[in-house]
């Protein structure tokens, strides 16, 4: 039988436990059950000094049930994904994060036992089998679940704690010429010309140029409106998402000088009727990023670019060129960024200044094609 001989307090009461050891006990502020603390002491001091601290902690306010802690990370992962509202290729990615990166080292642990040591050592681990952009997501991920842990009282301090952890230097993208984004234009075909004439002179992403009806082309005032953007499941389905903010929903206007481009691949590629996609696929399909890739990679080996250039950093090489000239505060809006309010968009419209923009594009398209143009 443990010793009874322990001293009452006015809050909870330690005792000496056969092994020799001392028990702190108290009462549990939410239920009024008494219970035992976790740990044991090695003197009698020790106990009485660890009942002080969870007097003070329940006096504050900031004590935690130690139980709640015991909840397994893959469970409460889980639940944390079912219980967010995400974009469904947001969804997929964060799920598919949580399944490959973080479940194979965390999911049987308990939230309570995850340290901040174990939180690096899993990180080092990561960056010996996979690229540091994918680490660092991997990390914001883990970092969220465990910050809503907190926030649930589950625990009461998030071990993610690793500086510099969810942040990457991103490396200096390559931007093409005028005259380089004609010769990955020429090389591409007639069908995948105009796609890569729009992304490097709008700076439209893939999935927005994908997503392009006939209604959407404004060949009057040599304008592009774009109201989504095309996303791609791992499984292959398509679907046409939202933009993430409302600055997503912007007029863009292309040089003139694309005109006769435009209204060429319009009675050319482009689906019937004012629903029809701009581009499609070969077969009539819709365009497909997957698929596309290829593509891209035998024009840019044919254009004579040796540089590792995505399809993406047409979008880069636009916003480099559109910035000649540009307000910051019009560049955000042309390129679809958030700004602090959404009325930027028609305010700088209506002064004409995207205009100006897209005639300077066209001016350097002059300048590096001559009299082609």
């Amino acid at each position: 039988m443990p010793n009874s001989q322990g001293r009452r307090r006015r809050f909870g009461s330690v005792r000496q436990l056969k092994s020799g050891r001392w028990q702190v006990r108290y009462r549990d502020p939410e239920t009024a059950q008494l219970r035992s603390a976790e740990e044991t002491y090695a003197t009698k001091t020790d106990a009485e000094v660890a009942l002080t601290h969870v007097e003070a902690d329940i006096t504050r306010g900031q004590w935690s049930d130690p139980d709640a802690g015991k909840v397994s990370f893959g469970d409460y992962a889980v639940a944390w994904l079912n219980d967010r509202k995400m974009a469904a290729r947001t969804r997929e990615r964060h799920e598919s994060v949580v399944r490959l990166h973080l479940l194979p080292t965390f999911g049987d642990r308990s939230l309570a036992s995850i340290t901040t040591a174990q939180v690096r050592a899993w990180r080092t681990a990561c960056l010996t089998r996979t690229g540091e952009p994918t680490v660092v997501k991997a990390y914001q991920v883990l970092r969220a679940i465990l910050n809503t842990a907190v926030d649930d009282e589950l625990i009461r301090r998030n071990p993610c704690r690793v500086k510099g952890a969810d942040r990457y230097d991103v490396p200096e993208r390559p931007v093409l010429t005028v005259a380089e984004v004609y010769a990955v234009a020429d090389a591409m075909g007639s069908r995948y010309r105009l796609l890569v004439l729009l992304a490097a002179f709008t700076g439209l992403r893939f999935g927005e140029l994908a997503s392009l009806r006939r209604r959407d082309v404004d060949t009057a005032k040599a304008v592009l409106m774009v109201r989504r953007s095309q996303a791609e499941m791992q499984t292959g389905a398509l679907f046409d998402k939202a933009p993430k903010s409302d600055a997503g929903i912007r007029p863009v206007a292309f040089p003139s000088e694309l005109l006769s481009d435009v209204q060429r691949h319009l009675d050319t590629y482009a689906g019937p009727g004012r629903d029809g996609h701009v581009f499609l696929g070969p077969k009539g399909g819709q365009l497909r990023r997957s698929n596309f890739r290829d593509d891209w990679i035998r024009a840019r080996t044919k254009a004579g670019i040796t540089a590792d250039v995505h399809f993406h950093d047409l979008r880069h090489t636009g916003n480099t060129l559109a910035a000649s000239g540009a307000s910051l505060r019009e560049l955000m809006t042309r390129m679809g960024h958030s700004t602090p309010r959404a009325a930027l968009i028609y305010q700088h419209m209506v002064n004409g200044r995207d205009r100006e923009i897209a005639d300077r594009l066209g001016s350097m398209i002059r300048r590096a094609r001559g009299n082609e143009a």
